[in-house]
């Protein structure tokens, strides 16, 4: 049986990134023992991959949020409405929140990808600080814990 994972408190809002940043120069990011560097094209892509997720995010949050309100304003009274309609309406409402926060936080990390790229710490594990790999970065750009202390964590959860 899976748990639910509840957010009690929110994120600071990140500050919107902007194509304007300067990766750090290839080289400087973490790889593991037998992976070639990062090369400029490669640090390019990733955060490419990065602006254009976050940009997709915050499109999806407004939707959402645009859709929120739509629901809590059309919630009303609930007059005239059975109690069948009044379940169906908490739960597009409730659906819609859960969006939302996921959105939020998924906007949240790849902020952080893209913030963590430009302070040269990209590709680091932050809990033993080894390299997280090159290939896992490349597959799951937002990584921010190498598969050995993903899995500790794992476990504990």
């Amino acid at each position: 049986m899976a748990t639910k994972k509840t957010i009690t408190e929110q994120p600071e809002p990140a500050a919107e990134t902007t194509g304007t940043m300067a990766p750090a120069p290839p080289g400087d990011f973490a790889v593991r023992a037998g992976e070639e560097p990062w090369t400029p094209e490669e640090v390019a892509e990733a955060r490419a991959e990065l602006v254009a997720e976050a940009e997709r995010l915050r499109t999806e949050i407004s939707a959402a949020e645009e859709a929120l309100t739509g629901l809590m304003r059309d919630s009303g009274d609930g007059a005239g409405d059975d109690q069948v309609d009044t379940g169906s309406k908490n739960v597009t409402r409730e659906h819609e929140m859960a969006l939302a926060t996921n959105n939020r936080e998924m906007l949240y990390q790849t902020e952080r990808a893209l913030r963590r790229i430009e302070a040269g710490t990209y590709g680091l594990c932050e809990n033993c600080g080894n390299p997280i790999g090159k290939a896992r970065m490349q597959v799951f750009p937002r990584a921010t814990l190498c598969v050995d202390c993903k899995q500790k964590q794992e476990r504990r959860l």
